[in-house]
């Protein structure tokens, strides 16, 4: 029996992993910057999270949410210090593609619209509701017709949300974007977003799935824009490596929520439940947030040092430690060479290569990214890719 792949084979058997580091079947250590695409934020085999499983497991695994259990009060209690304070209620999911296709249909049913507005190189999922909203084709098209309508508007254009109508149910948005190719939202379109879905009648709905708890140097990268949203889809981090998401809603959404709106067999599951409680307590207990901004910064400092004369790099972007390089030259061959180098990223978008790593990373971890990024951008390139990047 063969395993279905969806993402192109890495060549790479990785055995175990512990905090910032990754070991493959031979026993080759390598700085983690891939983190499961920002999962493993909190570093693999967090202790917090699998003491928190292992309790968890000796008490009770599966339990339907007709049914209190005391993790779930546990972990009700200890999202109220971590979840904006708009917030009042939450729903505990599979993945992150089903906290948003839990936000749509809550989305659809408040406002009884149907238009949805996403933006252009947005990723929010590859189900049906989530690929949708999702702009890249390529995933779209083989699976046409989808939810609809929904409508692609620039990135940080503040003169797109013109576009925005009181026929828009929902705006989804992701403060950073990821799969996009790490571009960050700037403060006055965010600012304008939310002013615009006020006065039309729209939800805003943030995707927080790889931007949240912690990774951006705040909680949620959306504080950094001093907003509110409407619907907040978190996920990956905050389940510390636990296949597991989030949607919190305020309690004015709330109380439109029917029995029978949303049904979900594994939702709320008390292990997922139990990871959730132990990344909080990684997360309290370890000024996770303040690491990620100065670490973050010290990061993209020495990355712009050290490639600022690259003709090869058009641009280095991102916050905190959610990092972007983008590239004139084939961005999987890099991805190859700095694998070959002991250093995981992954690609996103056409032509950036993206850095994810854990908080836990040192400066010696740090100083390593740096100069194996340096060496393997531009390393190996032909005669007529030299050219080009000349050109540009």
């Amino acid at each position: 029996m063969r395993l279905l792949r969806f993402y192109g084979s890495r060549n790479l058997h990785i055995a175990k992993g512990e905090g910032q580091y990754v070991w493959d079947k031979d026993g080759r250590k390598y700085l983690d910057a891939h983190t499961g695409i920002g999962v493993a934020f909190l570093g693999h085999n967090n202790k917090f999270v699998t003491n928190s499983i292992i309790r968890q497991m000796n008490k009770i695994s599966t339990v339907s949410t007709s049914f209190d259990t005391d993790i779930l009060y546990e972990v009700s209690e200890k999202l109220e210090k971590v979840a904006p304070k708009y917030f009042t209620s939450f729903i505990a999911l599979n993945s992150g593609a089903e906290a948003i296709e839990f936000s749509i249909k809550i989305a659809r049913k408040i406002t009884r619209r149907k238009k949805l507005i996403a933006f252009k190189n947005s990723f929010h999922g590859r189900t049906m509701g989530a690929l949708s909203i999702t702009w890249n084709r390529k995933y779209r098209d083989p699976f046409e017709p989808l939810i609809g309508p929904v409508e692609f508007l620039e990135y940080n254009s503040t003169e797109d949300l013109n576009k925005i109508t009181e026929e828009v149910a929902a705006v989804i948005v992701e403060p950073i974007q990821g799969e996009g190719g790490v571009i960050p939202a700037k403060k006055d379109f965010m600012k304008s977003l939310r002013e615009k879905c006020d006065h039309t009648g729209s939800l805003l709905i943030l995707d927080e799935i790889q931007t949240g708890f912690g990774r951006t140097g705040r909680t949620w990268a959306h504080q950094h824009f001093e907003i509110q949203p409407d619907i907040m889809a978190a996920g990956k981090a905050i389940g510390g490596g636990f296949p597991v998401s989030v949607t919190f809603i305020p309690a004015w959404i709330e109380s439109q929520i029917e029995e029978g709106d949303h049904g979900s067999t594994y939702g709320s599951n008390p292990l997922a439940l139990a990871a959730i409680s132990g990344a909080i307590d990684a997360f309290l207990n370890d000024y996770v947030t303040e690491k990620a901004e100065s670490k973050g910064k010290e990061l993209m400092s020495k990355l712009n040092k050290a490639l600022k004369q690259k003709k090869e790099v058009r641009e280095i972007r991102g916050q905190g430690l959610m990092i972007g390089i983008d590239v004139r030259v084939n961005p999987v061959q890099v991805l190859k060479t700095l694998q070959d180098r002991g250093l995981l990223a992954v690609k996103a978008g056409v032509s950036t290569i993206r850095f994810l790593p854990s908080y836990l990373i040192n400066d010696e971890d740090i100083n390593f990214m740096v100069e194996v990024i340096e060496r393997a951008i531009g390393g190996g390139m032909d005669k007529k890719e030299l050219e080009k990047i000349n050109r540009d």
